[in-house]
């Protein structure tokens, strides 16, 4: 496995950020749109709307990314950090990147003071699947999850 470090991604991450997103997004069967990606990322950044993570190769080269939103659980009466994205780059995958920013993202959680952690993947996403399962995260059983896009009622 080659040494990685982990680290909150800064403003001079934009273009190789814009990059993996872009290319997370192409995962999910979304048009490839750099603009976009560029635009989006660089919002999270300024904005500091989101926690951005990234795992980097000893030769400073981003390997992974993963971000997270704060969010809070009314039942739990807490916070909790929503995992939404997490991506490794294809040549960079089997390397040991999305462990390490599995570890880095329970770590920021655990540090603000995070009730919870949750994230949804695909159901046919199986080398995820058993990543978290490997990392100690639990497939929920007890509730469905439902997506729905606002229109004028």
């Amino acid at each position: 496995m080659t040494k990685l470090t982990t680290r909150r991604a800064a403003p001079g991450d934009l273009e190789s950020l814009a990059f993996l997103f872009d290319a997370y997004r192409a995962f999910y069967r979304r048009p490839s749109d750099i603009d976009q990606a560029r635009a989006f990322i660089g919002s999270r950044l300024e904005n500091h709307d989101s926690v951005i993570l990234v795992a980097e190769d000893p030769a400073g080269e981003i390997s992974g990314f993963c971000q997270l939103y704060r969010s809070l659980c009314s039942v739990e009466g807490g916070p909790i950090y929503i995992v939404y994205d997490l991506f490794v780059r294809p040549a960079a995958r089997r390397s040991g990147a999305g462990q390490a920013l599995l570890r880095a993202a329970e770590q920021y959680a655990f540090d603000h003071d995070a009730i919870r952690m949750d994230l949804r993947t695909e159901k046919s996403n199986f080398p995820a699947q058993k990543l978290y399962e490997a990392h100690g995260w639990i497939q929920d059983q007890r509730f469905f999850g439902y997506s729905k896009q606002p229109a004028r009622p």
